[in-house]
């Protein structure tokens, strides 16, 4: 469990400088998105600091790698196929998730048709799943060379 909470951190970090980058060269709010917290009763009703935003984003990230690990774990699936089919089953509803997060935020975020910043959100959690998957089995074979 401990190698899909690595990687939904580091996979999370990846994709949220991806898109920090990317909002700064752009001028797409995708970054901007992704933290967005405003439309969540309670929590949406804080002016939060950016790095407790990216921490929320983080913690949802280590959320999904946990699943991931923990599924391959209970399923004893070791090979690359079954770790891509997971990795993008447990990815693929995250690009969706854009059209809700767009028409539900209220400060400024990308239009809902706003086709590169959907462009980039897509491309920014493909980036994920991949990260996510390489450094799961990289730790995978660190655990296995040195047992």
């Amino acid at each position: 469990m401990n190698r899909g909470a690595w990687s939904g951190a580091i996979a999370g970090l990846i994709l949220g400088l991806f898109l920090k980058m990317i909002q700064f060269i752009t001028g797409e709010k995708v970054y901007t998105l992704l933290l967005n917290v405003d439309f969540i009763p309670v929590i949406g009703n804080v002016d939060w600091p950016e790095v407790v935003e990216f921490l929320f984003h983080l913690i949802i990230a280590v959320m999904i790698g946990l699943v991931f690990g923990g599924v391959l774990q209970f399923k004893k699936w070791e090979t690359l196929r079954m770790h891509v089919l997971i990795a993008a089953c447990l990815t693929i509803p995250t690009i969706f998730l854009y059209f809700p997060l767009t028409l539900l935020a209220h400060q400024a975020t990308p239009g809902v048709w706003n086709g590169w910043s959907l462009f980039y959100w897509t491309f920014g959690h493909a980036l994920f799943m991949i990260v996510l998957l390489i450094t799961y089995r990289l730790l995978m074979r660190k655990k296995a060379s040195s047992a």
